[in-house]
């Protein structure tokens, strides 16, 4: 505000300058400098600093007492708030129920969270990172309600709103975030209150360097260091206040594959360790699963799915849910008929086939589909030796393929060769061992589709 006042083209353009009637300070000063009048371009410099100054000192008056007034409020309403961070409780727990208008779609979640950390997995854009800016105080809720460890963050209905300093709540972004021109143990230690004693700072500051592996490294400037070490700052800055809850937007996302590999180590060895709710965004089918013992899946704001990743992953019950875990095989079904032994019979449209399986079937049964990774192959030889195996074993062709180092992924045609590479039933990858093997069999190969892999989505 105070430069806006000084500088030239905006006051110009803002105020005017109509020759014999009207003129800008900025104006004047710079007309009696060509003129020569050096006395009356001090006294017009010092009208305009003095005008400077006094607006700044007006607004800082006005922002103090408004944050004061806020704090009052905020107190009243919350008697039970703590000033100081309280300790984590034995059992953490965060609840959030909010709706968030979208351009594009509206955000409504409710789940709840514990010391078990909770990923948050969806496609991009299906509002993953607007619910933990939301939790953080980043971003406000168009309703609902969050409360932590029994603390009311967010109410839309009492008008609370906790401002993000308050909520004792650290952010890992995907994007670091450190201060450039402080060092790696000024970043760490800048979320650390003022009051904080210097020693107390520096035993806490080495504490977290150590836990992150860069206890060498405290001098070093952001500049100064690799990706991934850049995160772990990030990692221990967020820590050193001990937050009730730890909220990690795609952590790994900007660094590769070896440090990402390292990165995410050390974050499950921290969580492991971490006593708060933890919140962790991905998209990464993998990764998720690696660092997270729960999931919540997501698909454009709303939660279609919250359970154990085992569960998730192994039992999905929906067709969305089943994509979103990196299921690629799906096919229109039917129910035929269910024998005395607990077998049942299906019909897959698609996939021109009848399969067996063991599992109950769905009362709105739609899809089945099964996982690329959990087809198995057999050659005639390993067929006469599974006499016991004749259920869900058809012949296929094989129509394309793509190759990764280590796996490719093989496109088959059941029952007959294909017309094209795009003419293909089902997917599936083998590591190239097995796919050395194959090629040196001949057309049709046999395929299995296991019955105890089988989804059954409604």
């Amino acid at each position: 505000f105070a430069r806006s006042l000084g500088e030239f083209g905006a006051t110009l353009m803002l105020a005017g300058n109509i020759p014999g009637q009207t003129q800008t300070i900025p104006m004047a000063i710079y007309f009696a400098v060509e003129s020569g009048s050096f006395q009356e371009a001090w006294l017009w410099s010092l009208v305009i600093l003095s005008i400077s100054l006094f607006s700044i000192t007006a607004v800082s008056l006005w922002q103090q007492e408004r944050s004061e007034k806020i704090e009052k409020n905020y107190i009243s309403l919350l008697p039970h708030l703590p000033i100081s961070p309280s300790p984590i409780p034995q059992s953490p727990f965060l609840q959030v129920n909010i709706q968030k208008h979208l351009p594009n779609f509206s955000l409504r979640v409710s789940f709840t969270a514990d010391r078990h950390t909770l990923g948050l997995l969806g496609a991009s854009g299906a509002g993953k990172s607007m619910i933990l800016r939301c939790i953080a105080g980043i971003e406000t809720p168009s309703a609902g309600r969050i409360v932590l460890n029994g603390r009311v963050l967010f109410d839309s209905q009492e008008g609370i709103n906790l401002p993000s300093r308050d909520r004792h709540i650290g952010f890992l972004f995907q994007n670091y975030a450190l201060f450039p021109h402080l060092t790696v143990a000024q970043n760490i230690a800048f979320g650390l209150p003022q009051s904080t004693p210097k020693s107390a700072v520096k035993r806490q500051v080495e504490s977290q360097l150590v836990s992150v592996q860069l206890q060498e490294w405290g001098n070093c400037y952001p500049r100064q260091l690799s990706g991934g070490q850049q995160q772990r700052v990030a990692l221990a800055r967020a820590l050193i206040n001990r937050p009730q809850a730890l909220l990690l937007d795609e952590p790994f996302s900007a660094l590769d594959t070896h440090l990402r590999s390292q990165m995410e180590q050390i974050t499950i060895a921290t969580l492991e360790q971490y006593a708060g709710v933890s919140l962790f965004v991905s998209h990464n089918l993998e990764e998720a699963y690696r660092v997270c013992q729960n999931l919540l899946v997501l698909d454009r704001g709303e939660a279609i799915a919250a359970d154990s990743k085992q569960n998730i992953f192994e039992q999905p019950k929906t067709v969305s849910v089943a994509q979103l875990t990196g299921c690629k095989n799906f096919s229109h079904a039917v129910f035929v008929q269910s024998e005395q032994n607990g077998v049942n019979q299906i019909k897959a449209i698609d996939w021109d086939c009848i399969l067996t399986c063991t599992q109950p079937i769905p009362l709105k049964l739609v899809q089945i589909g099964i996982r690329a990774h959990q087809i198995t192959f057999f050659s005639e030889v390993e067929l006469a030796e599974l006499k016991n195996i004749l259920d869900n074993i058809f012949p296929c062709w094989l129509a394309a393929t793509s190759e990764t180092p280590h796996r490719m992924t093989l496109f088959l045609k059941l029952h007959h060769p294909p017309a094209s590479s795009r003419d293909y039933h089902i997917q599936a990858e083998v590591f190239k061992e097995k796919w050395r093997v194959l090629t040196d069999q001949p057309f049709p190969w046999k395929v299995y589709l296991d019955p105890l892999r089988l989804i059954l989505l409604e």
